[in-house]
């Protein structure tokens, strides 16, 4: 086994060296020396009791040409976010003589991940904040040796993961593509702009953000006027003649015969539709996947105390703090309210707790965030944004619900398809 080496990256966090490997049996060991973590005497003698977390990421490979040069994704993207998060719980858990540790395990692109749980998780359940696409988790969720383990999902946006694919194991926390496209549609109505042009690009994910659309729009008194399908060849980015070809085919592609207030494009893949504002036939407004997005977070988000948040991150990791540093930040907070406020620390323990009602965290967005039992989605509410300022958040005022509102964007009890073990 690796040696594990604990290094400081700064005063105020302790984390694990990145890329060390985490043994099952080091994962029991850490497990059982916490099972006890509430009893240090008040002279603090006792030594800090340990509680691990794993962070779980394959290293995919690079995403290709960008639209913009101005674009870009950070190396430790999704991973700073969590030891941002793990040195923020060990203020408190230093006082209950707790200190929460980070142990990151990158697993080579292409790997197993069945295979891959096998040899890491052998000896006991653990806590694991996953960093992986969607059918990578999956097969987490139902390696045999992760039984009893507890994940957290930091990264997919997968409407099937909370629907027909949803497992009792794993909690998910950044809003789904249907929450998102509810939060767009709300700001959409609110603003009476009720007539949609949708042109979604050829994949499978353009086809269900369409879909979600389409039930927006029938949810919320809408109407898709127009609907297109749109494959852009991104070949011309870097030519001479870029801009002239962008500036004739995307009049082309946006040219309907139906009169519209705005247009709604489902490029989960970002072939064309950054090219959209400001190249469209008609002078319209562009949401969706691009233009105005839906977002768990942005960088340019300062209400709700959210900008001593992007200041203490920024300190941290010299640069903004993205949706999956978010995602990460927020996972890693949630288990360190469990363990300390819930005072558990067996996974099953954890999971009992984020369903209860005694569970509630606080995510910088004005009120405490709570996990939906039927799908264990965390509710919360939406950002609508465009790159430089946040313009709106969902819910929306007048968009009710007889529980809690929030329950209005994305899959409501009564529309789940999940069927969780109890």
């Amino acid at each position: 086994m690796t040696g594990l080496r604990v290094i400081k990256r700064s005063d105020r966090r302790l984390i694990v060296r990145r890329g060390v490997r985490l043994s099952g049996l080091l994962t029991l060991a850490l497990l059982a020396g916490v099972s006890k973590p509430f009893e240090a005497s008040a002279a603090g003698a006792a030594a800090p009791r340990t509680f691990p977390i794993v962070y779980l990421r394959e290293a995919y490979p690079a995403p290709g040409i960008m639209p913009s040069l101005l674009e870009t994704q950070p190396a430790d993207e999704g991973l700073a976010g969590a030891e941002d998060g793990t040195a923020e719980i060990n203020t408190t858990g230093k006082f209950l003589g707790l200190n929460f540790k980070l142990y990151v395990e990158t697993l080579p692109a292409g790997a197993d991940v069945a295979a891959q749980a096998r040899r890491l998780f052998t000896r006991g359940p653990a806590v694991i904040v996953a960093d992986l696409r969607a059918d990578d988790l999956l097969k987490l969720a139902d390696a045999p040796s992760i039984k009893g383990s507890l994940i957290l999902d930091m990264r997919t946006t997968e409407d099937s993961l909370r629907q027909q694919d949803c497992r009792s194991n794993v909690f998910h926390i950044l809003p789904n593509q249907a929450m998102r496209v509810d939060a767009l549609a709300q700001f959409l109505v609110e603003k009476r702009w009720t007539r949609w042009f949708l042109l979604h690009g050829p994949t499978q994910e353009d086809a269900v953000y369409a879909a979600d659309v389409r039930r927006s729009a029938a949810r919320y008194g809408a109407r898709v006027v127009a609907a297109r399908s749109y494959d852009y060849s991104p070949g011309s980015r870097r030519s001479d003649t870029g801009y002239q070809q962008i500036q004739t085919q995307m009049p082309l592609a946006t040219q309907v015969g139906s009169d519209y207030d705005v247009l709604f494009v489902a490029d989960e893949t970002d072939l064309f539709g950054d090219y959209l504002p400001y190249n469209t036939f008609d002078a319209r407004p562009v949401v969706g996947t691009q233009g105005l997005i839906a977002a768990a977070w942005t960088p340019a988000f300062q209400s709700y105390s959210a900008l001593q948040m992007q200041h203490r991150f920024e300190l941290f990791a010299h640069r903004g703090m993205t949706e999956r540093d978010y995602g990460a930040w927020l996972a890693v907070s949630i288990v360190g309210d469990a363990v300390m406020r819930g005072r558990t620390v067996s996974p099953a323990g954890i999971r009992a707790y984020l369903r209860s009602d005694k569970f509630l965290i606080a995510g910088f967005k004005g009120q405490g965030l709570t996990f939906r039992s039927w799908d264990q989605q965390l509710r919360q509410p939406v950002l609508i944004a465009q790159p430089l300022m946040v313009i709106s958040m969902s819910p929306q005022n007048g968009f009710l619900h007889p529980g809690n509102t929030a329950d209005t964007l994305g899959f409501d009890q009564p529309e789940t398809q999940c069927r969780l073990a109890p």
